[in-house]
């Protein structure tokens, strides 16, 4: 497209005022699409067709929101001060750690809201556009004007539009208008201009909701041009919303931070106490003050120090960053989690509501079986490969000496919305082919091209003119041909040229509810016969021996008229479906997919029951449900007929023993979803429809279809199945699972690492002891030593025996009892670790410069010494190695909350290797560079020193894997 006056034709809102084909003349479009080369120059010109968001903050913004914490405010307060009095390499280092702690901070952060930004790209609904002369799929973010879009019911219209083609099409505009019923649209009408919005009745605009009928349309406006993007300044399809994971750490973070601060004030005023002599007060209060002032600096950067290391401040970016990840896991594992509260609950999952077609099926209908006037024909070939053959008895036949059979078969190609096309060769240079629509209309197609018919060349022999939609309610869908090219015996059933002008009236649908509507039948003799009940009662026999055998039946008739009208105002089906002739039935079955069956037993084994609910009749339900294993011995098969006669409290009472639900509609979707609920379940339902769209949100977790479902149904669930497969849903539910899991297992090992830390402060200044731990070195453990292995533990694959698991109560808190017992044992294991190092430290100092008088052992030396004014360096040392060991040692008993270390592999989790490795080498770096020695008051430890921190350092695992053995057997 020229890019003279682009700009003008992008704002132009008066294409309603302009005929069909003057838009497209304007455009620069022809009827088959734009060509690749010219969408790619159109997205350049235009943009994405998205509306703008709100900038994000910038990186002074994200940085303030960083130090804007009052215990990080304490800290540089510390080193402020610590300045002032001259210790500038302490006060250096510190502000050093609090820029370093704050930049991984707005990375984290970064990275996290980079990882929710592309999962909400991947959340936008695609359309449906004719490109290049193919029809195709593309994200609606990348429509340009002159695109043309195909509109089906369920449809969000992706961008604003004229329309070309409108069969009634009802649009729901009230996002827009305000209008609360559905406009009737009508592409033919040209308006005057200034026309309202709420009377433009050939356009549909961005935003809105197509609610019955189809349509097309060509892209006049994307993006901020359009009617939505006039009156919005931003558009978030998928709303980020804190969790309630994230709001009960959110509080177990404040309840640490009350709890630490209060220890900490006390550790403030005993270390206080205990480095100055109150007896000097009133002996010589100028000495006094002076060493107090001396001392209160060290004193208080210890205090605040161990804050930030009692609180796990990176908690919450580390829990961001493994939702992210995990959320990008089930994306390769075909989940795509639209919510991240989602995440939680599908852990808690304790029934999956699933659909048959597609979802536990392969969605790949085959006809394998065609009835009329009493003879059954078999039909070989599966998939969607247009070759096989029709057979009698197993011998093959001439399909054209059936004439009903023939009709049935042209009547499915005629009443049929889908296209197959082929797709390419597979591995043996074999056709490959595709069906763009409904499986069960692309079977219908496929039966009909095994017999010779192909569908461009009867759409042009018998062009529709006119129809009325498959709704869930009629059950039936109605097509109008005009008989514009009659055709001979062998590729036609409708070849006589006395009927040439006419019209051919197609039905189709659920075989019960046409055949009702047929006042006389095709014979095999190719001449309509009255119907009677006896003839009815054939084929309803022959309905129900076919959905025995699993196969989903749809019964075919139809009309030659010459009166039928051209307005699709002026259509009423009532009308057209009088007199109607039936041909035939057709069988079609859509086999299990192979990777369901275990998924089921995998999902069992879970705890997990799963109930299919779909509309099909109860054979073929039971069929199905009994080759994979779905339909437990001795349960229900219940059909809608039968729930309608239900009383709620009825059906509560007999839903935990009903597996299957047959020829329901939607609405009875609500009621399942409710019953279950009632006896305490989580329940994830999936759904595909306009009307699946209520259930899909009373569920604990709604799971869309993402290649079937429309986008009503996309936008409300919490998941979309990017591949349809019910095993989806139960690897979602393991990583789900795993996700949770490695949540508790970061926040058991933050936990109990920072209340050991606190403990170990505090029971040495109890004591009168040096402070073990020096400022420096407590935020190089909170940064480096906690922070690089919490991050690998959110990389789990998850235990073993994650699915063997029952699922876990939604009430149950992170910090369980277990975890409180765990938390517990460790903080005593380490601390008791820590300060048996620095106090061995502490002895080997007085055993160099002094000696223990008689009668008095070493640890009672060691308390009773004055240890004000002397450098400690050796103790703190070991004391720091010891602790930053522990916690690296124990990282990887952590890694499962009850499996041992030996049966998930020591080294099976390559990003613990990284972490563990890189913060030794750090740690023996900071030990034996000498220009770091002073910074962080270390030494390198001798040999003696060394064997004894690192059998000190080793307990806290040993600890932790006895523990989990106890917790191991109590649960056996």
């Amino acid at each position: 497209m020229s890019e003279t006056g682009i700009e003008e034709k992008q704002h132009e809102h008066e294409w309603y005022a302009l005929k069909a084909e003057d838009v497209l003349k304007h455009l620069e479009v022809q009827n088959d699409g734009l060509s690749s080369g010219e969408v790619e120059a159109r997205l350049r010109h235009y943009g994405p067709n998205q509306l703008k968001e709100a900038p994000r903050p910038g990186f002074l913004a994200l940085l303030w929101a960083q130090l804007n914490n009052f215990v990080v405010i304490l800290l540089i307060v510390a080193s402020v001060i610590s300045a002032l009095l001259g210790d500038y390499v302490e006060a250096a280092a510190i502000m050093a750690i609090v820029v370093l702690n704050s930049v991984l901070g707005i990375v984290q952060e970064q990275r996290a809201e980079q990882a929710l930004a592309a999962l909400k790209k991947l959340a936008a609904p695609d359309a449906q556009v004719m490109r290049d002369g193919v029809r195709r799929s593309v994200p609606s973010y990348n429509l340009v004007p002159g695109d043309i879009v195909f509109l089906e019911a369920g449809n969000f219209i992706p961008a604003d539009l004229r329309l070309l083609e409108a069969v009634n099409l009802r649009v729901e505009e009230a996002s827009l208008t305000g209008e609360s019923l559905a406009v009737q649209k009508n592409a033919a009408t040209v308006l005057e201009k200034n026309v309202p919005l709420g009377d433009r009745k050939n356009t549909a605009f961005m935003g809105t909701l197509v609610n019955y009928g189809r349509g097309r349309g060509v892209v006049t406006s994307t993006g901020m041009h359009t009617q939505l993007g006039l009156i919005a300044t931003m558009l978030q399809n998928v709303e980020t919303e804190e969790t309630p994971l994230q709001r009960r750490l959110d509080q177990l973070g404040r309840s640490l931070s009350i709890g630490s601060l209060i220890l900490v004030a006390v550790v403030f005023i005993v270390a206080l106490i205990n480095q100055t002599n109150i007896g000097d007060l009133f002996t010589s209060p100028l000495g006094y003050f002076a060493e107090f002032a001396e001392q209160i600096t060290e004193v208080f950067i210890i205090a605040i120090s161990l804050a930030i290391a009692a609180v796990p401040e990176g908690l919450p970016a580390v829990v961001t960053i493994s939702l992210a990840l995990g959320m990008r896991e089930m994306i390769q594992r075909h989940a795509l989690i639209r919510k991240l509260s989602s995440v939680e609950t599908l852990g808690s999952a304790t029934v999956i509501c699933s659909d048959k077609t597609g979802t536990l099926t392969q969605n790949e209908m085959t006809v394998t079986r065609l009835w009329a006037d009493n003879q059954f024909i078999q039909v070989t070939g599966t998939g969607y490969a247009p070759t096989g053959e029709f057979q009698v008895d197993g011998a093959k036949v001439d399909v054209t000496k059936y004439p009903a059979i023939l009709s049935t078969l042209w009547l499915g190609l005629l009443n049929n919305d889908s296209l197959l096309e082929t797709t390419g060769e597979n591995e043996t240079s074999q056709t490959t082919y595709r069906i763009v629509g409904d499986p069960t209309e692309g079977a219908l197609l496929v039966a009909a091209a095994k017999a010779g018919a192909i569908h461009l060349d009867i759409k042009e022999a018998y062009p529709r003119e006119n129809e009325v939609p498959f709704d869930s309610e009629r059950k039936r869908m109605i097509t109008i041909h005009d008989v514009r090219d009659p055709q001979p015996q062998d590729l036609s059933p409708f070849h006589d040229e006395k009927h040439k002008d006419w019209d051919v009236i197609a039905v189709k649908g659920a075989p019960d509810i046409v055949l009702d509507l047929c006042t006389r039948y095709q014979g095999m003799d190719d001449k309509p016969q009255p119907m009677t009940q006896e003839v009815k009662d054939r084929i309803l026999a022959a309905n129900d021996a076919m959905t025995k055998d699993a196969l989903r039946v749809i019964g075919l008739a139809y009309r030659l008229d010459k009166d039928v009208p051209n307005d699709p105002e002026k259509i009423k089906a009532d009308e057209l479906e009088e007199n109607l002739v039936f041909v035939g039935l057709t069988g079609m079955i859509d086999p299990p997919r192979t990777e369901v069956k275990p998924a089921l037993e995998h999902a069992r084994h879970a705890g997990i029951r799963t109930v299919m609910i779909t509309g099909d009749f109860p054979n073929t339900a039971k069929a199905i449900a009994e080759a994979i294993g779905l339909l437990r011995p001795g349960k229900k098969v219940m059909t809608g007929a039968q729930l309608d006669e239900l009383s709620d409290d009825q059906l509560k009472g007999i839903i935990e023993d009903t597996d299957v639900f047959a020829r329901v509609s939607p609405e009875h979707k609500m009621r399942i979803v409710d019953a279950l609920q009632a006896n305490d379940e989580i329940v994830a339902m999936t759904g595909d429809g306009v009307n699946d769209a209520p259930a899909i949100k009373r569920a604990d977790i709604g799971v869309a279809m993402g290649i079937t479902g429309t986008d009503v149904a996309k936008e409300t669930a919490d998941m979309v199945l990017t591949d349809d497969n019910y095993a989806s849903i139960v690897a979602a539910v393991e990583q789900g699972r795993i996700i949770y899991s490695n949540i508790r297992k970061f926040v058991f090992f933050l936990l109990s690492s920072n209340v050991a830390e606190i403990m170990i402060i505090f029971l040495a200044t109890l004591a009168g002891l040096p402070a073990p731990l020096t400022a420096i070195q407590l935020l190089w453990l909170n940064l480096i030593t906690d922070g690089a292995p919490a991050l690998a533990l959110a990389m789990e694959k998850g235990d073993p025996d994650i699915m063997d698991q029952k699922p876990r109560a939604k009430s149950e808190p992170i910090v369980n009892r277990s975890m409180g017992i765990g938390i517990v044992i460790q903080t005593i294991v380490q601390t008791g670790a820590v300060l048996g190092a620095f106090v061995a430290g502490l002895a080997w100092h007085l055993e160099a410069g002094s000696i223990i008088p008689s009668g008095m052992n070493a640890l009672s030396f060691v308390l009773a010494h004055d240890w004000r004014g002397v450098d400690v360096q050796t103790a703190e040392t070991m004391a720091f190695v010891t602790l930053s060991l522990a916690e690296l040692f124990r990282a990887y008993t952590v890694r499962s909350e009850r499996a041992s270390l030996f049966s998930i592999g020591v080294f099976s989790n390559k990003y613990m290797q990284y972490a563990v490795g890189i913060s030794i080498t750090l740690l023996l770096l900071v030990c034996a560079v000498p220009f770091l020695q002073p910074i962080f008051n270390t030494h390198f430890l001798s040999g003696r020193e060394w064997g004894l921190v690192v059998g000190l350092a080793l307990m806290p695992a040993v600890a932790e894997e006895i523990t989990k053995f106890f917790l191991r057997r109590s649960k056996a």
